[in-house]
């Protein structure tokens, strides 16, 4: 998708009215703008949030629901758990990768257990329930969740509790999280104007940003902010153009959007002046059965194993794309696949079958030699209980026996879109990278100073992420940074 408008700022000096004004300004209706818009309310801003859909919800409503917290939340402690600050912080700063900003993990961590107690405050329910196994989404309503927090090497830098808290929803938990806080904005005071695309912002003389220009219905709109502009307007996976300058290996693949996650905020920036961190990283989500995984082995073209399977399956997908090309496969016996219940399976079947690792090294096209002499020294230690190559937990070894089977992680479908076929890479993906910005969400140029009157933050700013990423790391620190967003712009005079 491509941006039919320049994103070049507009002169304050060459508006002659403005047909809309406010204290506060949010572009973008997901978690993040929802979350800077109650806060710029209760902080007694006016507040208008535009969005081009024709209702709040963007990715965000698309989502699984689950948000990092941790510290010791009362869904963590009614399970049995207890956790601090400093592990959280020390699990996110290894899993998020190189690049991982420390201050706003630390920041994050610190403050966890306050954000979950303004996540319930705002009417998101939580079950104080554990859902144990490795999973994309649990398949019940359960609270809490792992995210590969007691997989290795995770496990040895700090005491593993789960922090995966997921709505109580019978199925993905974005849309009710989503209602959740529209309706805690919308009952702040905060007013929206939908099926409006901002196309540009309006630069003051001083260089302080002071609107945005907009078109709804094919009308254009400016309108005037007085304190400030808070773009929360998403990543830029739906932008071909900018994958291909920026991050070329998530081009072809499924996107995982609304469809609306063009980068039109992030460049919109850029013409200021604006700094970008990350943006060659994203998120990959494969075709590969968490629980199916855990219980056999995840081998590359060359027929070895790369990772230790029982991890957060996110991890597993970006070593899959982004360092194995998607040649990557689930080796695993008929015992494992009868383990996992039919609907947890996802309808996912073995792609080849064989009675020894040779034959099936054959079927996948690896190396028949390699392939057989992973099988065989994953059972020689599988037999006593461990793994002393990857670190999975004794839960999930013992020995493959004969008939083997293979599930190739391409193999999943994905439906044609107008970008081209996308059938058969058994990826899906969105984009990580954004606006560089402070603790409270200033958009920072190029030399590191704040824009004035400029702020960012969900999947438009790069806010915790390097080069890794944990589920529930989007909608946590898009509502933590979108509140700090928030009030920091209805503070600004």
């Amino acid at each position: 998708m491509s941006d039919r408008y320049s994103v070049a700022p507009r002169e304050a000096a060459d508006v002659r009215a403005y047909d809309l004004e406010t204290d506060v300004l949010v572009v973008g209706y997901g978690c993040a703008g929802a979350a800077a818009a109650f806060e710029a309310a209760a902080s007694g801003a006016q507040v208008l949030v535009l969005d081009r859909m024709s209702g709040p919800g963007g990715a965000s409503a698309l989502s699984g629901g689950e948000i990092y917290l941790g510290g010791g939340t009362p869904i963590q402690r009614a399970c049995g758990f207890d956790d601090d600050p400093g592990a959280m912080a020390a699990f996110l700063s290894a899993a998020l990768g190189p690049g991982a900003d420390s201050a706003k993990i630390s920041r994050y961590s610190e403050d966890s257990v306050a954000h979950f107690h303004w996540l319930a405050d705002r009417g998101v329910p939580f079950k104080p329930t554990l859902w144990d196994a490795p999973t994309w989404v649990p398949p019940t309503d359960d609270g809490l969740m792992w995210l590969g927090e007691n997989s290795k090497p995770f496990s040895d830098l700090a005491d593993p509790a789960p922090r995966g808290h997921r709505p109580a929803a019978a199925d993905f938990g974005g849309k009710l999280l989503m209602d959740c806080l529209a309706e805690a904005a919308r009952s702040a005071g905060a007013t929206a104007l939908f099926d409006t695309r901002a196309t540009c912002l309006v630069l003051a003389a001083d260089g302080t940003v002071v609107g945005v220009v907009a078109r709804r219905y094919g009308t254009e709109l400016t309108i005037r902010a007085r304190r400030g502009v808070v773009l929360t307007t998403g990543g830029f996976v739906d932008n071909d153009a900018m994958l291909a300058a920026h991050a070329p290996k998530l081009l072809g693949h499924t996107k995982v959007s609304a469809g609306t996650d063009d980068g039109s905020g992030i460049r919109m920036a850029q013409a200021l002046g604006a700094a970008v961190r990350h943006m060659s990283t994203g998120q990959v989500g494969i075709s590969l059965v968490p629980g199916l995984a855990a219980r056999g082995m995840v081998v590359n073209r060359h027929g070895q194993r790369f990772v230790n399977e029982d991890t957060y399956p996110g991890r597993i997908g970006q070593a899959a794309l982004f360092r194995h090309g998607m040649r990557t496969w689930v080796v695993l016996d008929e015992r494992a696949f009868e383990e996992v219940p039919e609907p947890q399976r996802w309808g996912v079947q073995p792609t080849h079958v064989a009675e020894t690792a040779e034959e099936l090294a054959d079927l996948m096209g690896v190396p028949a030699a390699a392939l057989a002499d992973t099988v065989r020294r994953y059972n020689d230690f599988a037999s006593g209980g461990v793994d002393p190559e990857f670190g999975k937990a004794p839960r999930w070894v013992r020995p493959l026996t004969p008939p083997l089977a293979a599930i190739d992680v391409r193999a999943g479908v994905r439906p044609p879109s107008e970008s081209g076929d996308r059938r058969g890479t058994g990826a899906s993906v969105f984009t990580l990278g954004g606006l560089h910005t402070s603790l409270d969400g200033a958009v920072l140029d190029v030399d590191g100073a704040p824009i004035p009157g400029l702020f960012a933050a969900g999947r438009a700013a790069s806010n915790l992420h390097g080069e890794g990423y944990i589920s529930g790391t989007s909608l946590g620190d898009g509502t933590f940074f979108g509140r700090r967003a928030g009030t920091a712009a209805a503070r600004t005079s």
